[in-house]
């Protein structure tokens, strides 16, 4: 294996081109039109366009992600995380190429890759897991039949996929519908598949994985647990390794159920098993068939670079560790992301107009952004992964408080504030979270938005660069342009401002009535139409952004007097939905 193409994008894309480049491998990423200047398209040896800004577009098109394999000459393929990383078909289809495959083998991401499928997979490795069902639903009436035999609150969940997309918990029969079809369209809009199932939610439970790692020579490995209780939009925030409150007990009933699961799926490469932890016992979740966006903090703590062992297992090398190494200190990792927490975690797509990572012992950045990046609709809404380690657990608390507070970032809202605060509460610092803490206990509606600055008024010369395609392939131009400065100084300069204060009640609805799209992002569902009453607080429709589905309320009530979008519209921020009167 001499060259690898990287079919991602962003900080994933930037993690596996590093690694490959410590083992001497050539690298090709690929890229969409709108991430032509993107940083992972500058740090691979080569680049080519895939296709325009939508996923579907573009980092989904696998006829021409592998044309472009068979164009640059390359070896073997590694799709990162979500997008084609755990579909069956993709891996088929590099290997039918005759690329190397990094990752498992197709039959295992099938079994794996499908959550039902797993599940049944589980239950024959005498794997438990939640109660919940084992076809694909048809309709809401399946997910009350369930819920009448089990209770509420159950959970909707996509068949074929995970990271908290495509879920939907259900609390009560009169939200079942909306549910049903809210988790279908996500799942699609995620993984291409709209199938979903439906399983019991154990609220007050504890979210735990197991990191292992097989190679085709019958080795396994269990390198730890992560604990990522701590999620809103269960989706996960933050991540640490080691799991506080955990026994030595819990750590080895861990370790084996996940090596049994993987030993059962014939598994190769590295993979996440994911338990729900409550009254000290597991309960299988699904098994993430490819590299975990919190891969990081188990590397901290094991000191062993999780990717280049993906390659060398892809290469046919045996692991480089047989057994589970001693722990070294404790790791967590902050995952910064543009939301505006103060909302309820809202997407905030943007340009990051200032952009300054935090240094210094024990903390490490995982991005792929610079000043001038845009977090698009299009696509994930991470900007970075913070990852701190220390000796111990108390240390860690201590740097990342420091670490957060250097971070610089301007032009959107993001999780930093939700993550002091986190960092200060007596529960987290206690160990004692589950699932539903940052949802359920903590309120983050005071927290001050981001600060953003002002631009620039005069200019002057200097150095920049450009990209141009040649056949589709990526070339980089320097030349001189002018930039922004302070008149009279000579200078760049970037005042700041601080963005006002919204409060809840007006977050997303104007002045005279008016309903404004708190962001960018388009229209999937409308519960209303021109001429009906609404209720204040009432949903009135649902804008996706970065593949997030968000309810929209009403600010006030009255009548739609004048209904402004239509579904698949897409709308800017500020942008007006409807007039209520």
């Amino acid at each position: 294996m001499k060259s690898i193409l990287i079919a991602n994008r962003g900080e994933i894309a930037v993690r596996v081109i590093r690694a490959a480049k410590d083992l001497g491998l050539r690298t090709i990423a690929i890229y969409s039109e709108l991430d032509r200047d993107a940083v992972h398209t500058a740090m691979a040896d080569e680049a080519w366009n895939v296709g325009p800004a939508p996923a579907a577009e573009s980092y989904l098109k696998v006829e021409r992600i592998l044309e472009v394999a068979r164009e640059a000459g390359a070896d073997a393929v590694h799709p990162g995380y979500g997008f084609l990383a755990e579909n069956a078909d993709f891996a088929r289809s590099v290997i039918d190429a005759g690329l190397v495959w990094i990752g498992p083998p197709p039959e295992a991401i099938t079994m794996m890759g499908d959550k039902i499928e797993s599940r049944i997979a589980a239950e024959a490795a005498n794997v438990r897991g939640v109660p919940g069902t084992l076809e694909p639903l048809t309709s809401a009436d399946q997910v009350e039949a369930f819920a009448a035999e089990h209770g509420f609150p159950v959970a909707i969940k996509a068949a074929a996929g995970g990271g908290g997309r495509g879920l939907k918990v259900v609390h009560d029969v009169a939200g079942l519908g909306a549910a049903f079809e809210s988790a279908g369209r996500e799942a699609e809009a995620w993984f291409g598949n709209a199938a979903v199932y439906v399983e019991r939610y154990l609220e007050n439970a504890r979210h735990i994985e197991a990191q292992v790692m097989f190679d085709s020579h019958g080795n396994g490995v269990f390198l730890g647990e992560r604990d990522c209780s701590l999620q809103r939009r269960h989706q996960k925030l933050l991540e640490e390794c080691p799991a506080p409150n955990f026994t030595a007990e819990n750590r080895t009933t861990l370790g084996d159920l996940a090596l049994a699961l993987g030993h059962a799926a014939g598994y190769r490469s590295a993979g996440t098993v994911e338990f729900l932890f409550s009254d000290g016992e597991f309960f299988f979740l699904e098994m993430n068939t490819r590299i975990q966006v919190e891969h990081t903090i188990t590397e901290e703590v094991f000191g062993i670079d999780l990717v280049v062992e993906q390659i060398r297992i892809a290469m046919g090398e045996p692991l480089s560790i047989t057994t589970t190494p001693e722990p070294i200190g404790n790791a967590m990792e902050f995952r910064i992301n543009a939301e505006d927490p103060s909302r309820d975690f809202m997407p905030n797509p943007g340009t990051l107009v200032t952009y300054k990572e935090p240094g210094g012992a024990g903390v490490r950045v995982d991005s792929g952004v610079v000043a001038g990046s845009t977090i698009s609709q299009y696509y994930d809404n991470m900007i970075a992964k913070l990852i701190i380690t220390g000796p111990n657990r108390a240390s860690v608390v201590a740097r990342a408080k420091r670490a957060l507070t250097e971070y610089d970032i301007g032009g959107v809202d993001t999780t930093i504030p939700a993550h002091l605060q986190i960092l200060e509460d007596e529960r987290f610092l206690a160990g004692d979270i589950s699932t539903r803490l940052v949802e359920d206990g903590m309120d983050f509606s005071e927290l001050e938005r981001s600060t953003a600055p002002t631009l620039p008024e005069d200019e002057e010369q200097t150095e920049r660069a450009m990209t141009v395609e040649v056949g589709g392939r990526r070339f980089t131009v320097k030349y001189w342009a002018q930039v922004m400065t302070a008149p009279g100084s000579g200078k760049r300069v970037a005042p700041r401002r601080t963005a006002p204060k919204l409060s809840k009640q007006t977050s997303s609805g104007g002045s005279e009535g008016a309903l404004e799209a708190p962001m960018q992002g388009t229209i999937v569902k409308i519960h209303k139409k021109a001429g009906e009453s609404v209720e204040a607080g009432e949903a009135v429709c649902v804008l996706e952004a970065m593949k997030m589905e968000n309810e929209i309320k009403a600010p006030s009530s009255g009548e739609i007097v004048d209904l402004r979008v239509q579904v698949g519209d897409t709308v800017s921020p500020g942008a007006i939905l409807m007039v209520i009167k």
